[in-house]
Order: structure tokens, then sequence, then C-alpha cells
């Protein structure tokens, strides 16, 4: 079985097209569902976030990946020469590295931010409540969160408010100074409305208010927030009484268009507007950021914080790194003794297996020996397939490379036909 990892992040592919291949939006089950109809792996699990949408699987043959890669275009109706070119394929020990790192949250567009912990976790309880994970992934996952609590744990890397929200307080931080007195509109009341605003309100701004397509779910998160909150009916008056507008509702299709913000701004006497995106697919029309005073980001635009981020904590980089590495390691053992252990076993029941099969032949010839000297006969042939087996043992216990060991293993067992004589063991046990 081998472990593959296919995706897309931020680091590879712009907004526009991870709007395209967004697996949460129709939902994981019914991706999962889609993955199992097609045969593609044995085990798979499906990881959607505002930056990245990834598949680990476990699968037989060297035609997983493939078929994982055309399932990224075929499912979201994309091009598959479009997507192509963005798409990574890691495996073995280097689609764990991978997992591991985004745990940790080191490939997180904002280095550090502990909610991605949480949503691998929720990917792989949606895949293992539905039965689409299996021995690899289950170990493989995990692990991932072992390595993602050891990093937080044992690093300063998650030390501070370090998400997606907050690095959007910092680049209005950047731009007004201080935004202490300035009115804050936020859209959306969840997870991401909520961080956002609880680090707002550490910054003492003026005025926070919640706008929602559910009041109610709007009025819930302002009673702990001590914040306003309005119905969505009224999200133009909001929206002119705004000094910052954060947008980071689940909302298909944009929320906030040029010409509804252009009208706002008719009445805000050229008082400046920060808008920052960082919902995903996006809830601001690009166009207007091309508006006067108006100072629009999204997700992308945060890449200039990341490189803050990765400046100040290069010492918590490597140790988490470290860590990281030791447990590849870890799991790259554990991996190869799947691959190898079943291999080496087979062989020395084969041999086992011939020698009891001479012996069995010459037992008419030996009948006449006495009882010790055929004890020693059977020593003596028991040590000769030992003496055989220690050096091809000890050679495929060495090999470190996943490629290679299933070379071997293949190898050995089409030179023994391993695999055909365990098939035939479980065709004659019933009988």
């Amino acid at each position: 079985m081998r472990l593959i990892a296919v995706g897309l992040s931020h680091r590879t592919a712009p907004v526009e097209l991870r709007e395209c291949v967004d697996f949460a939006r129709g939902g994981l089950d019914q991706a999962l569902a889609s993955l199992a109809a097609r045969g593609i792996a044995n085990e798979v699990v499906v990881l959607s976030t505002c930056n990245r949408a990834e598949i680990y699987a476990a699968g037989d043959t060297e035609a997983t990946a493939d078929g994982l890669e055309q399932f990224f275009s075929d499912y979201h109706g994309v091009p598959h020469a479009q997507i192509a070119e963005h798409l990574y394929s890691r495996r073995g020990p280097d689609a764990a590295r991978h997992l591991f790192r985004v745990a940790a949250g080191l490939d997180s567009l904002v280095v550090g931010e502990p909610q991605i912990l949480g949503q691998v976790k929720a990917a792989y309880a949606t895949a293992t409540d539905l039965h689409y994970t299996g021995a690899l992934t289950n170990r493989l996952f995990h692990s991932a969160f072992a390595v993602g609590k050891k990093v937080r744990t044992d690093t300063g890397l998650g030390e501070g408010a370090v998400s997606v929200s907050y690095a959007a307080i910092a680049l209005a931080k950047k731009i007004f100074r201080d935004l202490k007195g300035l009115n804050v509109l936020v859209l959306g009341a969840g997870e991401m409305a909520k961080l956002t605003a609880v680090h707002l309100q550490a910054q003492q701004v003026r005025q926070i208010t919640i706008a929602s397509r559910t009041l109610q779910t709007a009025q819930a998160l302002a009673s702990h927030l001590d914040a306003a909150a309005v119905p969505w009916s009224e999200l133009d008056p909001a929206l002119a009484a705004a000094d910052i507008v954060v947008t980071a509702t689940g909302a298909t299709e944009p929320v906030l268009t040029a010409s509804r913000v252009e009208e706002s701004m008719r009445h805000r006497r050229n008082r400046p507007l920060f808008v920052i995106d960082i919902a995903l697919p996006r809830d601001v029309e690009s166009e207007v950021g091309n508006l006067e005073q108006v100072f629009l980001y999204n997700l992308d635009d945060l890449q200039s914080i990341v490189k803050e981020n990765l400046a100040r904590r290069s010492a918590e980089l490597a140790s988490a790194e470290r860590i990281i590495e030791e447990e590849v390691g870890k799991f790259a053992a554990w991996m190869q003794s799947r691959e190898i252990i079943p291999t080496v076993v087979a062989l020395r029941q084969r041999f086992e297996a011939i020698r009891q099969s001479e012996l069995t032949r010459l037992e008419g010839k030996m009948s006449g020996l006495p009882p010790e000297a055929r004890q020693r006969v059977d020593e003596i042939t028991h040590l000769i397939v030992e003496k055989l087996l220690l050096t091809p043992t000890e050679q495929l216990k060495s090999v470190s490379d996943e490629a290679m060991v299933v070379t071997y293993s293949d190898a050995l067992n089409r030179l023994f036909s391993l695999a055909a004589e365990e098939k035939a063991k479980k065709t004659e046990a019933p009988s």
C-alpha cells in the first residue's frame, strides 16, 4: 500500500483557482463518495480550507496519483491543463512530511496559525466516520495530530494570535497605525468572523458591528463580544458608517459588489474604506479595489505578513522542522515495516516449507537413523536455511528508500511466488 498526497494551496495556485476546487462547497462527504465510486484508492481523506485543497490516499498502484490529479479536474469541471501546473504530488515519507507541516501550521499562509490543526482533525473525522480510512491513513493522521501538538508545546511558533484573521488586523494597523476610535463592520458570524472580532476588540476599536444573513446568529456572536448586531437588510447603512470592513461569510457569490460599495462611498465624504476579504470564495468583487478611497485586500495579499513572521520566527521554525523530521523518520520506519515484514515472513515461510517438504521426501531413507541423528539433520537443515536468509533479511531491513522497498518486495514475491503461495494457502484453508 502506497501513501500519496495530491493537492494545491496558496503556495502553488492563485485564489481564483482555489475557489474553483473548493471541496467543502459541495460537502466533503460527496467528494469522498465520488472518489470511492471511482475506485482510485483504498483509503482517502479530503482536506479543504480557504487556502488548500488536498487528498491523502493509500493505493496499490502507481496510477493512484494520476487518478487523484485527474479527479481534481473532473470533479470540479476544470480543464486539466488549467489545473495541472498548480498541483503537487507527494509520496511516502514526503507525503507524511507535508501533512505534518500542514498540521503544525508551517505550511499556512500565516505560519503558526492554530486553526489548521482543528481543520485537519475535522477532515479526518469526516473520512473515518464514513469508513473511508484504513490502517495507513489512520496512523498518518494520528501521527500528524501528535506532531501538531508537539510543535505548539515545544516551540514558540504558536504563541500569540497568529491566524489569517490576525494577519488582517495587522494589515489594517499598517494603514491606520492606530485602530482606536474606528468603526468596524464584520460580515459573517462563523469561526473566522469570531476570531477577527476578538482581535479587533483587543485593539480598542470604537464599535464592532456584526452582520449576518441570520440575525439570530449575528446577535449570538455580538452578545459575546459587546458588539452590535444588524439584520442583513441594514447592511448598506452599516457599510456607510464603517471604517474597516472584514468579510468572512460562507456565501458562494460576492456580497459586496462594486456598485454597492460605490453607492456607499457617496455618503462618506471621501472618508477612506479599508476592506479585507478573508473568505473563500471571495466575498468582495475585485473591481471594488478600483474605487476611489477604497483599499481592498484578499487572502493572497497577506503574503507580506507571512514573510515578516518567517523572519521573526526563524529560530522557532528551525526547532519545529527538527521535530517534524524526527517524526517523519518514525513514520517512514513504520511504513517500511509494513512493506518489508510481510515479505520477510513470507520468504522465511517459503524456505521452511521447502525444507520440511524435503525432509518428508527423505523420510524413508532416514528411517534407520537413531532419533539423535534425525534431530541433528533437522538442526543442520534449519541452520542452513537461517544462514541463507540472514543477508537478504538484513539487506531488506536496511533499505530506507520507499520505492526501493517496493521494488525489492515485488521482486522477491515474483522470484519465489510468495503471493501465489499465500493465495493457495487461503484457498485451501476452508477445507
